[in-house]
């Protein structure tokens, strides 16, 4: 039997004994060590749902994975001998669209680590061992701990959005919204040559975290205005209209804002006005290709990242994890150790 994290609906949370693994042909074992609790796993806490995806079974949460391989594997000609720390990249792309060949994260029927969105679900991962296909996985380098590896698929969400936008060398840069894909975003954008980030929040704590990072400024928006005209890019990470409206205002003459945090199904108010008067171009950003891959040497480059993680807990204490990842006022990225 294996220990596993599992969400069955609604508010309904357990570490229960599951049946061991059953590997197929072509599978490789791997140990999880830390695991991220993202926005996605909170959502099926709280509602048993995230947009269209529906918990309809047990359910084990978590695709920011970092573990050690059981077994030893070949991969593209190279040997990964068993005890190699790695990290996972989380997607299983889906059925290939020729006029979007470079862009496989938007092909329909893609599966995803700790995704409730088909039946039967895709198990992530909050347990204690884990079958993965040889091409997911991702070495993590020498000088990266096991936990900050667990930052690299939320960094390659701010990472990817980067590179929708072309880059941010010596551009002016605002990261909307300090969550810690925002926190993470701004991480790489001063890793990759902006001249200037700033980063924006309506709560001074992860406004605070973003110094530790790099940022050179930071406003809190609940007490005062973003500047107009000012930013040539703008990484929407909150998902909230308000700051969705506030971003065309700010972005200067034919700036790019890619809007990274996702949005609720509904009907919004948006004031969009300045899209035609600055020629703005308005990108939206899904997970990530294999920005996972940049993501690694980053934060082999920029230890200063891994302040992102503000709390480690063991499975046993699960419960308190979720409440904390879903106060912002305490913490950033709540990694589970298994």
């Amino acid at each position: 039997m294996l220990k596993a994290i599992v969400i069955s609906g609604k508010g309904m949370i357990n570490l229960k004994d599951i049946p061991a693994l059953e590997t197929k042909s072509g599978q490789v074992i791997f140990s999880p060590k830390y695991i991220g609790i993202c926005g996605s796993d909170l959502h099926y806490l709280a509602d048993g749902s995230v947009g269209q995806s529906v918990i309809r079974e047990p359910f084990i949460p978590g695709h920011e994975i970092s573990g050690v391989l059981d077994e030893t594997v070949i991969v593209n000609g190279e040997t990964i001998p068993a005890g190699t720390n790695i990290t996972v990249h989380p997607a299983t792309f889906g059925d290939k669209q020729d006029l979007l060949a470079e862009r496989p994260e938007i092909w329909p029927n893609g599966r995803y680590l700790g995704s409730a969105q088909y039946l039967p679900h895709t198990q992530g991962g909050m347990v204690e061992k884990m079958a993965i296909r040889p091409d997911q996985i991702r070495i993590v380098p020498n000088n990266v701990s096991l936990k900050s590896a667990a930052l690299a698929e939320a960094l390659a969400v701010g990472l990817h959005a980067i590179k929708l936008a072309g880059g941010v060398k010596d551009k002016r840069v605002l990261v909307s919204g300090a969550g810690p894909i925002g926190l993470l975003a701004t991480g790489g954008a001063v890793t990759l040559g902006a001249s200037n980030v700033t980063i924006s929040d309506v709560l001074n704590a992860p406004l605070k975290r973003a110094e530790a990072v790099g940022v050179n400024h930071t406003i809190n928006v609940a007490t005062d205005n973003l500047p107009d005209n000012e930013f040539d890019l703008i990484l929407e990470c909150s998902g909230a209209s308000p700051a969705i409206s506030a971003a065309f205002k700010a972005a200067a003459l034919g700036a790019t804002i890619i809007q990274v945090g996702m949005m609720i199904d509904q009907n919004i108010s948006v004031n969009i006005s300045a899209i035609n008067g600055k020629e703005l171009t308005y990108k939206g950003s899904f997970r990530f290709n294999d920005e996972i891959d940049l993501a690694l040497d980053i934060l082999s480059q920029s230890p200063a990242i891994q302040t992102v993680v503000t709390q480690v807990f063991p499975a046993s204490d699960f419960r308190e994890a979720f409440a904390i990842a879903k106060d912002s006022n305490q913490s950033a990225k709540v990694l589970i150790e298994m």
